[in-house]
C-alpha cells in the first residue's frame, strides 16, 4: 500500500505544504463565516484539519476595526505580522504575540489596521454581543490618515447602529 493511501484512510492529508503567500487569495470572512465577526476581516486559510479542529490562518483587520469583546470554544495563537493590534492595555506590533482561551477576552482595537497569523485549536467561531459592541469607546488613537480615517469610520457606523 502507498503512502498516499494510507494518509486518506486515517483521514489526515499528510501530504507536507510549502506556500507562497501569494498563492493564497484574500476572502471576507462574510464569505467564509468561519468567525462571525463583524464584516471587514478578511482572511487567507492556510491548513484547515477537520479531525483536530485545527485552523491556521492569515487574517487582516483594516483601519478603525474593533473586534468585539467575545469569546470562542478554542483557543487561539495569534502572531502580529503588520501593523497595530491594541488589547489588554497594550499596543502591539509586528512580532508581538497574543493568547486567548475560551473565556471572554477583547475587544480588540486596530487603529491602523493590522495583519495576523492565528492558529485555531477548536471552534472559532466568535460569540459576542452586538449591543456591547455597540457601545464600545475607542481607546486607543491612530497615527496614520488612513487609521483617522478609519477610526471615524467605525465609530460613525456604530453611532448609527451598525455592526
Amino acid at each position: 500500500m502507498t503512502a498516499k493511501k494510507a494518509a486518506f484512510r486515517d483521514g489526515f492529508d499528510h501530504r507536507f505544504k510549502a506556500i507562497h503567500d501569494h498563492e493564497v487569495p484574500w476572502e471576507s470572512d462574510d464569505i467564509r463565516g468561519l468567525l462571525k465577526l463583524p464584516p471587514g476581516v478578511k482572511v487567507k486559510v492556510l491548513n484547515y484539519d477537520p479531525v483536530m479542529k485545527r485552523l491556521d490562518m492569515k487574517q487582516r483587520f483594516p483601519a478603525g476595526y474593533v473586534e468585539p469583546a467575545h469569546t470562542h470554544k478554542s483557543w487561539h495563537s495569534i502572531l502580529v505580522t503588520k501593523g497595530r493590534m491594541c488589547v489588554a492595555g497594550k499596543d502591539l506590533r509586528a512580532g508581538d504575540y497574543v493568547f486567548g482561551w475560551d473565556i471572554p477576552h477583547g475587544p480588540y482595537e486596530y487603529p491602523d489596521g493590522c495583519e495576523v497569523f492565528i492558529v485555531y485549536m477548536g471552534d472559532a467561531t466568535h460569540i459576542w454581543a452586538a449591543a456591547q459592541h455597540l457601545d464600545h469607546k475607542n481607546i486607543w488613537k491612530p497615527t496614520t490618515a488612513a487609521g483617522k480615517k478609519g477610526v471615524a469610520r467605525y465609530v460613525s457606523k456604530r453611532k448609527a447602529g451598525q455592526v
